[in-house]
């Protein structure tokens, strides 16, 4: 598919979750599994944690190994319901800001109905793509995003983009799922693949790669576990001849939190 019809397709999908309130991993996207202790980590002992922003599409924590200060400036890309904001929020204090930016018309209205019935002063949210970013150069003191940057196919622009909004000195603490190994590339680029829980992952190695040209310094990998999709939601998206494909392929999927810093 092209660029621009991947992210068309990505987009329907979550306007769909936003309006009705629920997970990536509903009927519609997991075939009725519960993956949210297999994709992402629990939130709900995490300070600032608010249920009712948390729609489940999250694949880890990044708010927690991002190092954010009270008074910081934080932007959280694909922030869909305010999960992380609200999260951040509690950390920056009243002196610090967080900003949400998602391409969703209605994760952008979700949010902001979700921030003023919780109370929340220091957050905003803009309407905006990761890969031509709404906000100004140098804003940001630290950047998060939680199982997004998979979703997006110009992954180098996203990057430099990020590098663009974030101050000298700043940092980011991003979530996402990449490929070890080899998956054959018609199953990487299968539409139900794409915009569910596979959701476009590439290359361990080419992902730090883009984050490395993008411009950043000290890129790590602070967290990371393998990801089994569940039988019941390959069998249901796949045929019988590419779930056998998919069962016998030389790869593993994995969940990572990377860290990288702006010179």
């Amino acid at each position: 598919m092209e660029n621009q019809e991947i992210t068309q397709m990505v987009k329907a999908k979550y306007a769909a979750i936003a309006k009705n309130k629920s997970g990536c991993c509903d009927d519609s996207c997991c075939g009725g599994e519960d993956l949210s202790n297999l994709m992402g980590d629990a939130y709900h002992q995490v300070s600032g944690y608010e249920k009712e922003a948390d729609l489940g599409l999250g694949c880890g924590l990044p708010t927690e190994t991002a190092f954010i200060r009270p008074g910081d400036t934080v932007v959280d890309l694909g922030s869909g319901a305010g999960n992380d904001v609200f999260i951040a929020a509690r950390i920056t204090g009243p002196a610090g800001q967080v900003i949400g930016v998602d391409m969703t018309e209605e994760m952008v209205s979700l949010a902001r109905e979700n921030a003023t019935k919780l109370g929340y002063t220091n957050t905003a949210f803009a309407l905006g793509y990761l890969e031509s970013n709404p906000l100004e150069n140098d804003l940001a003191d630290v950047v998060v995003s939680n199982c997004v940057f998979n979703l997006v196919p110009d992954k180098t622009a996203a990057f430099e983009e990020t590098y663009r909004i974030l101050r000298p000195g700043g940092h980011f603490s991003i979530s996402d799922i990449v490929i070890e190994g080899s998956i054959p590339e018609n199953l990487i680029d299968h539409a139900m693949l794409y915009s569910g829980c596979v959701s476009g992952a590439i290359a361990k190695e080419d992902y730090l790669g883009t984050i490395a040209n993008a411009g950043f310094e000290k890129i790590q990998i602070l967290r990371e576990k393998p990801i089994d999709i569940p039988d019941p939601w390959l069998r249901e998206h796949l045929t019988p001849a590419e779930y056998d494909q998919y069962r016998s392929a030389d790869f593993k999927l994995k969940s990572i939190t990377v860290f990288g810093r702006k010179p």
